[in-house]
């Protein structure tokens, strides 16, 4: 199974970082029919995530964020499309520092109707 590793340092403290966190857990329940749970800590938390081809982890901690993904094998084929919009996605959110709205995810691949 293709794996996706994305490490973003921030500044923003855990307080805010969760914000970005949650958002961003919002954003892929919404765009990619993504399940996601959240485990809250004393230092760090972390979302966990899954959908059929796909499950995975992000760590939210006071001075970064550390994505660990698993692709099943259809999905896998997409793991580069995947991960640029999972980067770009990120680092939007951590840009916005968890204050403003969200920007819409695009998916990284469309659908049959």
């Amino acid at each position: 199974m293709p794996d996706i590793h994305i490490h973003r340092d921030h500044q923003l403290g855990l307080p805010r970082a969760r914000k970005v966190a949650w958002k961003w857990a919002e954003q892929v329940e919404k765009e990619f029919d993504m399940e996601c749970t959240v485990i809250e800590g004393e230092y760090s938390d972390t979302v966990e995530f899954t959908r059929s081809g796909v499950n995975g982890t992000l760590v939210v901690a006071a001075d970064h964020f550390d994505l660990q993904a698993k692709l099943g094998f259809l999905l896998g084929a997409f793991a580069r499309t995947i991960e640029s919009e999972i980067e770009k996605n990120l680092d939007t959110l951590l840009g916005q520092g968890g204050d403003a709205p969200a920007k819409v995810a695009r998916k990284a691949a469309s659908r049959k109707k």
